[in-house]
């Protein structure tokens, strides 16, 4: 049986870093359509001074399928920055079981992506460090 309750795990990992950073937060948040139809929800939007910032979390702790989703997640989050729903994206990969998780966070995803660079692919780590101090 596959164990679905990760991402609300994962999302209470990340509250009290928003918080800390003194962002306000918005959970499960519709921010249009998905590349090729479909609505698009974000983990997480969080929003300081003003500026909004789209927050896609994913869990990987065993191998699976979550790897190829990572690229999709990247075109739809970017296609929201582009139509103006925030100022710039993240993808949060957590969890140990990611083989391509340097990959990912190299950015080479640009090299395949033509508008790879308006989201920032980092470790649940990374994300918690740059949310802690404030500089999503």
């Amino acid at each position: 049986m596959r164990n679905t309750n990760t991402g609300a795990v994962l999302e209470a990992m990340i509250l009290p870093a928003l918080a800390r950073g003194g962002y306000d937060c918005a959970m499960q948040v519709l921010v249009g359509e998905r590349c090729g139809g479909g609505v698009h929800k974000v983990d997480a939007v969080a929003t300081k001074d003003g500026a909004v910032v789209l927050v896609s979390l994913k869990w990987q702790q065993s191998k699976g399928t979550a790897e190829q989703k990572v690229p999709f997640e990247v075109m739809c989050l970017a296609d929201a920055v582009r139509a103006q729903h925030a100022a710039r994206a993240y993808l949060v990969l957590g969890g140990d079981g990611w083989t391509l998780r340097d990959y990912f966070t190299s950015g080479r995803l640009g090299d395949h992506l033509v508008h790879a660079g308006l989201v920032r692919v980092v470790t649940l780590e990374a994300f918690v460090r740059l949310a802690n101090n404030a500089q999503l």
